[in-house]
Order: C-alpha cells, then structure tokens, then sequence
C-alpha cells in the first residue's frame, strides 16, 4: 500500500477562540488596520495580490484554513477529511467535506454546499481570467451530495487534496450574488467585487477603491460572541515606513502590514513601548522575475506573451546566470530586512523536506566570476561604451518594482552590481496598488510584465507547495484571453516541468514528493526564470494594547481576527 500524505489536523474553529474571550459581540470597539498597499477589489479570484486576499479573508471564507503554525485547520467545515475518517477515499480520488451546522451567510442565507460548486465553475470558466485556478488543478468534479456535503473527484490519485476552498486564496462565494459574473463578465460585476457577501467575521460598509475599506461586525457570525471589534477600518496606501509610525509612534493604527523597511529604524519605533513588532518566516521570497518573453511595445497586443516571441537575450541562461552571481544577497539582507529576512537561491525555501541546497552557490557574490562567465561566452562590450551586446543587441533591461524604500534601495545596489558587469538597468517603480492590482486594463500591472525583470515577493498558503509549483505551468502564462489572470508571471514553459506537476499529483510517497518539489524548483532556478533574493518573514506591528493575534505566514496574517480584541 502507498504511503499516504499525513499532516497535523486543527481542533475545529470553535476550539480557537481562548477560553477567556467570552465578551458581548463588538465590545473592542473599533480597530485600525494599514496595508499601505492599498486593496484594488475584494475579490482574490480577480487578483493575485496579498493585499485583494488579506483583505478579503476579513469578509469570504474556505472550508479549512492553516494556523500559525501552518496546521490545517477546519474553518467552514465540521473536520477535515482524512482517509482514516472516511472523509478521503481508499484510491484518494475523493475528498468530501461536511459544512458546519448553521452557517450563514451575512445576509442570514444558509451557506450550502451549491454555493461550492458555483465558485469551481466561477473560477473555471472558459472565457474568464482565474488568479487562483491552479488551486482547482486536477479536479474533474465537484458536488453537492446534499445541502451540506461537498464532494470533489480528481482525475487521479491527490495525496495532498488541501487545495480547493483551503486557505485564504481559495474561499467560496456566493452563488446567488455572483450568478450573473462567469467567465468576461467576472470583471464587471462591481457591486459583487467591492462588496462581496461573505460567512467571515465582517461585512462591507463602503469599498474605494485603492484607498479604504469599512466594515462592521457580521450580525449573522456563527460565533455571537465574536468578533470582538465592531467596526474596522482597513486603509491602504502610504508606505512601510509611514504605516509603522502610525502604529509604534502616533497610535492612529492599531496593526501595520508588511514593514518592509530600514530594521534599525523599525527596532526603534518598537523601544518607545506603543507596539510590538512580530515576525514569522514561511514561504515568502523577494525575487526577481526573468521576462522570458518580448516586452516590446511595438509588438501591441502580442508583447509579453509567448505569441510574441521569445525575449531577446534574458533567454539566454548565461546572461541571467551572471546577473545572479553579481548579487550580493546577503548585503541586500543586511541593509533592508535584518532579522525579518535570510539569504536564499530558492523559490520554495520551506518547508525543509522541499528545501533544495543546489543552487546555494548564488549565496557569495562573484562578480569576477559573472565577468569571465559571459567573456568566455563571448558577449563582449564592443564599441566601449560600457555595456555588453548579445546578437548586437545591448544590455539594457528595464526594472521595475512597487514604490517601497526597501525595494528601491535593492534596485539601487542590483543596478550598480549589474553594471560592474557590463549590463545597464533603468530603473522604474510602481505604486503598489497598481502593481498588485488587478485592473486588466492597466498596462503597469505585475500581471502584465511590459518590462525585463520585476522584483516583488509572493508566498503560497499551507505547508504542501504541490499548487503553487503548478503555478509555472505553460498554461498559467497571464495574456488577453485570460484577462491578463494566471500565476507564470515570467511566461516559463517547458514541457518536462509540466510532466512533474503531473507526476507530483499522483505521487503519495511524501519522500518522492518532496524529491519532486526539489526538482521542480531547480529547474526553474537552473533555467534562470527566477533570481531569488531573500526569504522573508513576515514583519508586521500591533498596539501594544491588541492582543488575541497570532501571527501567521502560512495564510493570511488576519486568519484569526475573529479573535483580536483590546486588553482591559
């Protein structure tokens, strides 16, 4: 018999709330919250942003989520499905979830296991763009066996079946308010993306757009003694720095987001006693992603997708390797993340069993090395300007990033180590809600990639990285037809990785799946579509008077709001 997939199972929701917190509903009052990347919709199935799910998970839900310890936990659900409960099937082609008695929705609906099946043809929809899709690879069905029964078929043996409605990127909607927004139309349904009906533990007061978000306590919570803020007010925009002041100096702000800034300056803020700082490392890396197709404008419609073409040298793995070795990882580290970050050549540095150390090299900067790398390859400055010429073509790439001073003092140090080099970069940055945003009309979105290389972070959810590695398919590629949706922002394709996704999924052995894992992410590494930077925890500040949170990197870092109060 196979070996099976096992993992630590949460107690169920109710058992999270600590035994003390039995107040009236609302009795905190109100909270502050700043993610000064502002939210551009709360609908994550039209946004791969952070920001779009972080905040949305205040509002929609999925039927298990993963703890601070990156524990799967039942959330909508009675339990999780294991195949000793019965909830997994034998040939682990099944999984069946159960809702929880009594779920509703804000509205005082039932939540039904039909809202379920709605959100999987919303998400899959032909003629629609998906940020999430690849949390539904492999599915073939899914059913509502009753009202309260889900039952979801792959097309093959799933050791890992913790994807669709796990975790806060893949939560249901409702079927009744979305029915008239499948596949184009997704986009225009506005009153449903500002202000979607949701289980979570608040409702949508008013959503602007890239600015700020109100909400109130959800009357028709499952819990009535939760949440224990009434109102929140969520704003987006600013910077790292400014969000941390509002928290750790001022006190406009009862908890900052992603404090992606000077650590001296920070360490400061937190020895004046108003805040804590928190960290919590999990998947996330600052990377830079390799354009690996044409991002010519004059290409119109077709630049950036692989209808295009090729790009016409960052395809080239030595002029790539190069720039990897002229990178000083650690300084970048040292200068912008402190304690919050560690060097690392991987896109999948955790957990340990998917951990690869063959691409550790990158760890000591080699600019001697770079520069006899792409002498020997015979990429030469020719006319003694500076700057290399591959095909006749110079160097130049065009970088860009969000608006950040941690992102901007790392462009600033890459830029000055790539031209030792003889490569030339122009630096660009983007304000963050419109790099992260989802508007398929923006030309400046990370979706889009109209540039060589961008820099941003990304993470996936839980502790099983099978989906996210899916997130380099050849199909996966953003361009017209999927409104610009889709995770392969470098626009990788290759034909063998795409076999290991497959493989992965049908694997049981947890060993072989985390040889698999370890592949996948050194054939991305080896082919040089991504430079990985740093690892990064997750560094964010609360009041020193919020208590009830526990920080997470494996979901959202507001996966257990319901339980944040203020201390008497």
């Amino acid at each position: 018999m196979k070996k099976r997939y096992s993992l630590l199972l949460g107690a169920t929701a109710l058992a999270l709330a600590p035994a003390a917190a039995m107040a009236e509903r609302g009795a905190s009052g109100h909270l502050n919250i700043i993610y000064w990347q502002a939210p551009s919709t709360l609908n994550p199935y039209l946004s791969g942003g952070t920001k779009e799910v972080e905040s949305a998970s205040l509002i929609l839900e999925s039927l298990a989520r993963f703890n601070q310890d990156g524990t799967i936990t039942p959330w909508l659900a009675e339990s999780v499905p294991t195949v000793e409960n019965g909830g997994i099937s034998e040939d682990l082609t099944s999984i069946t979830w159960t809702i929880a008695d009594g779920i509703t929705w804000s509205d005082g609906s039932a939540l039904t296991a039909a809202d379920f099946v709605f959100t999987w043809t919303y998400c899959t929809h032909p003629e629609g763009g998906c940020a999430q899709s690849s949390y539904f690879d492999g599915v073939t069905a899914i059913e509502a066996v009753d009202d309260r029964t889900i039952r979801i078929s792959f097309a093959e043996a799933t050791p890992f079946p913790y994807t669709a409605f796990v975790g806060s990127e893949s939560p249901v909607l409702q079927a009744a308010q979305f029915a008239d927004c499948l596949g184009a139309r997704a986009p225009e349904c506005t009153d449903a993306n500002f202000g979607p009906i949701g289980t979570g533990p608040f409702v949508v007061d008013e959503f602007r757009p890239n600015d700020v978000i109100e909400l109130s306590a959800n009357p028709n919570f499952r819990f009535p003694d939760r949440p224990h803020f009434a109102t929140v007010t969520f704003k987006g925009g600013g910077d790292a720095t400014s969000a941390a002041r509002s928290v750790c100096e001022t006190g406009e702000f009862d908890y900052a987001w992603n404090l992606q800034m000077d650590p001296t300056i920070l360490a400061g803020m937190e020895a004046q006693g108003r805040c804590v700082v928190m960290t919590s490392f999990g998947t996330s890396v600052e990377r830079i992603e390799i354009n690996q197709t044409n991002p010519d404008a004059a290409l119109g419609d077709t630049r950036s997708t692989a209808e295009g073409g090729a790009h016409p040298f960052l395809t080239n793995q030595t002029i790539v390797q190069a720039m990897s070795m002229a990178i000083d990882r650690q300084l970048i580290v040292d200068v912008g993340y402190g304690a919050g970050g560690k060097a690392t050549c991987n896109v999948l540095p955790a957990p340990e069993l998917y951990a690869s150390t063959a691409n550790d090299a990158c760890l000591v900067q080699d600019i001697p090395g770079a520069i006899a790398l792409l002498d020997g390859a015979g990429i030469v400055d020719s006319n003694g300007d500076g700057i290399r010429e591959y095909n006749g073509m110079p160097l130049r790439v065009l970088y860009q990033t969000s608006t950040n001073a941690v992102r901007q003092d790392t462009q600033a140090l890459i830029k000055q180590w790539w031209s030792e080099i003889g490569i030339d970069a122009e630096l660009r940055n983007i304000d963050a809600s419109v790099f992260f945003g989802g508007d398929p009309a923006s030309p400046d979105t990370f979706q889009k990639f109209f540039a060589d290389v961008q820099m941003y972070t990304n993470n996936f959810a839980g502790v099983d990285p099978q989906a996210y590695m899916a997130d380099w398919a050849c199909d996966q590629a953003p361009n017209p037809s999927s409104q610009w949706q889709g995770a392969n922002i470098p626009r990788f394709c290759m034909a063998e990785y795409d076999a290991m996704i497959r493989e992965m999924a049908g694997t049981a052995d947890l060993q072989e799946r985390g040889r698999l894992a370890r592949a996948m992410n050194d054939m991305l590494m080896q082919n040089y579509a991504i430079v990985p930077l740093v690892h990064r925890g997750g560094v964010s500040a609360r009041a020193a008077t919020l208590e009830g949170h526990l920080m997470s990197d494996w979901d959202s870092e507001l996966w257990n709001i319901m339980d944040w109060r203020r201390a008497q």
